[in-house]
């Protein structure tokens, strides 16, 4: 019996969202939402502006708690109140602001409220080490000086500073809002390196992007908000530019069929041929 249930448990996504609803007040800002985050993979939510993307995030993240539904991490149902709770199980989110303070050192950002103590005094050494290692292995090469002030960084760097020490609190899932927006080219292909490497070290990635160039460069998965829906979800081998956008600016099919591929639990990624 435990055979026959192995393949079952090897599909089940890090987190899968069931019916999740959210209202302010009047307003019903997202309505029976489904989505599966599988690890090891990135997945791509689009949508226009007022979707209900941000909504979306801040529920899992733990800022808002949903009207109805049910969240699942690893199989098994949470309630996050705070985004305490979200970070405790290992979700940790990237903000559009990186949430960076630009007057401290790399260093400093990185293991800011996370200090490593020796005789009552910070360990410089060994905080300098931990954050050393940790871009070593995101295979951030950019970054000539660990203690230059991240106000210094360009946008890309300030970026992976950010993507970096959600890293180092062991987070299985890392949100990034628009991690691209504002960036130049090069600077951008750092942070779709960043995405790519961390889904390859088996941690989910759940990407925010109104750039579908870069969605189709990073992505396994496709979800598509619209007006609060999810009007669409599969393996981005599934879709194109052409009717990503249209998805998202109709919330059905180019074939007007609003349920094509809609919802699909399928874990597959992207393809490569």
């Amino acid at each position: 019996m435990v055979a026959d249930n192995a393949p079952a448990q090897a599909q089940q996504p890090l987190l899968r969202l069931r019916g999740v609803s959210k209202t302010f007040g009047p307003v019903q800002a997202l309505t029976g939402i489904d989505l599966d985050i599988p690890a090891g993979q990135v997945t791509a939510l689009v949508g226009d502006n007022g979707a209900g993307k941000s909504t979306l995030i801040k529920t899992i993240a733990g800022i808002w708690e949903p009207a109805a539904g049910q969240i699942l991490w690893q199989g098994s149902p949470v309630h996050f109140r705070s985004p305490k709770d979200a970070t405790d199980v290992g979700i940790a989110t990237v903000y559009q602001d990186l949430a960076l303070a630009d007057n401290l050192d790399i260093v400093q950002n990185m293991l800011l409220g996370h200090e490593v103590l020796r005789h009552g005094m910070l360990d410089e050494i060994t905080m300098e080490q931990t954050a050393k290692q940790t871009l070593a292995e995101m295979r951030v090469t950019t970054v000539r000086n660990i203690r230059q002030p991240v106000g210094s960084l360009s946008g890309g760097q300030r970026q992976a500073i950010a993507v970096a020490k959600a890293v180092m609190l062991n987070a299985k899932l890392v949100i990034m809002d628009e991690p691209t927006a504002a960036l130049g080219v090069s600077q951008t292909a750092l942070v779709l390196e960043i995405i790519t490497n961390l889904a390859s070290r088996g941690i989910a990635v759940l990407v925010i992007s109104h750039n579908l160039i870069d969605v189709f460069k990073v992505a396994d998965r496709l979800a598509v908000l619209y007006l609060g829906r999810m009007a669409t979800a599969g393996p981005v081998a599934n879709y194109d530019t052409a009717s990503a956008v249209h998805w998202m600016t109709t919330g059905t099919g180019p074939s007007g069929n609003g349920t094509a591929a809609r919802n699909d639990a399928g874990l597959g990624g992207r393809s490569d041929g």
